[in-house]
């Protein structure tokens, strides 16, 4: 085994005896969720919380993962855990990863560089967007040797690609990971009721208006005229033409482990393998992108028991232990983690993103024990079991 943990254990102490300063702070997802609503102004709760269309693919995902039931097992000796996960040859302490959220300015005003920190902290990868508010070169500078990945999302420009991949590499961003699902934007109805677009106002362009090739692009720096930046930028930032021939064009821009995702259909996962994809992200974008889509859960479940032939993440719906547990029990090698963190950053900054990620590991520490289990690679497809309407 690797490092033995008592994750859950101890933060149980130190919150029942009150050693935890921030102990009053809520302890479930609800409660950070409930107080980001109050801290938030509607339109950048609006693009938080906001889903496609109806929302239903969001509820989709969390009804998928209510679907699946845990099978605990005892008489079991799991007072030595190992929480420790290894993917694209890189290991870290637990199956969670920071998922990438963008224009982070709307929550808090430290943005990115506070969940840099947290992450930082807790020695979990933080997957930075490429519309963060903060440059990636910044973030680097927060982190120092902490892992941290960057997640690019295709563009009309090329060399606007290979540019922001190349300043990933040159920053110490040890992994890529192409969103494929977001070519366009999705029919988010509370942003276009409240008519907000952070983009607009400036927000979550940093490492465009940090980058050479997409400054080679104005006519005006960004300096001098934001707005006309922010036009350029809106012409670029996302490509409908994108298919897979490109995504194996950036497959060659990078010696980087490439994760492809956004991707729900095991076809689309033998594609992205083909065309370089060195492990893939099983999403629906947290239901912001198509309405009426299947859970993530469920295509995770239907994907990994085919011949894939790569390794699988999943996001999309995640809130407790007991999901991320779900997730690894029908395949999944690590679980990213989204809303759960930005509620945690919009109320408290970098301490609120560090204890929503620090409590949701012990509560996965805790489920995994309890269930009979010691490592993530003894959690199978046995640990759980389906029970849909009527089951």
């Amino acid at each position: 085994m690797g490092q033995v943990t008592q994750y859950g254990f101890e933060e149980e102490l130190k919150i029942y005896l009150r050693a935890d300063p921030g102990a009053r702070l809520p302890i479930g997802v609800d409660g950070w969720r409930a107080r980001a609503q109050e801290v938030l102004a509607p339109g950048p709760w609006g693009y938080l919380e906001g889903s496609a269309g109806a929302e239903d693919t969001a509820a989709e995902n969390r009804r998928a993962l209510e679907r699946w039931r845990i099978r605990p097992r005892f008489g079991r000796n799991v007072e030595d855990r190992d929480l420790s996960v290894t993917l694209c040859g890189q290991t870290w302490s637990s199956p969670l990863l920071i998922a990438p959220l963008g224009v982070q300015s709307i929550l808090h005003p430290e943005a990115e560089r506070a969940t840099a920190r947290a992450a930082a902290r807790l020695g979990i990868p933080f997957v930075l967007s490429t519309v963060s508010s903060v440059s990636m070169e910044e973030v680097a500078r927060e982190m120092g040797d902490s892992p941290r990945w960057f997640q690019l999302y295709p563009s009309r420009s090329r060399e606007v690609m290979e540019s922001l991949v190349s300043r990933a590499e040159a920053a110490g961003y040890s992994l890529l990971v192409v969103t494929m699902d977001t070519t366009m934007l999705g029919w988010r109805v509370r942003d276009l009721q409240n008519a907000y677009l952070p983009f607009l106002e400036g927000a979550g362009i940093a490492n465009y208006v940090t980058d050479p090739a997409f400054r080679r692009m104005l006519k005006p720096p960004p300096e001098e005229d934001l707005a006309a930046s922010v036009q350029t930028f809106l012409s670029v930032y996302v490509n409908p033409a994108f298919n897979w021939e490109d995504l194996a064009g950036i497959r060659r821009m990078t010696r980087l482990p490439m994760v492809v995702k956004g991707l729900t259909h095991p076809d689309d996962v033998r594609r992205a393998r083909d065309a370089g994809a060195d492990a893939v992200a099983v999403s629906n974008h947290g239901g912001r992108q198509v309405d009426g889509a299947l859970g993530a859960l469920d295509a995770l479940a239907e994907i990994s028991v085919q011949p894939v032939g790569v390794p699988l993440l999943m996001d999309s719906g995640i809130r407790t232990g007991a999901d991320v547990f779900k997730a690894l029990a029908l395949g999944a090698q690590a679980v990213l983690v989204g809303r759960p963190y930005a509620y945690g950053l919009a109320v408290g900054g970098s301490d609120g993103v560090e204890r929503v990620m620090r409590h949701l590991r012990a509560e996965f520490d805790l489920q995994m024990a309890l269930a009979g289990y010691r490592t993530v690679p003894e959690i199978g497809r046995d640990a759980v079991t389906w029970r849909g309407p009527g089951g």
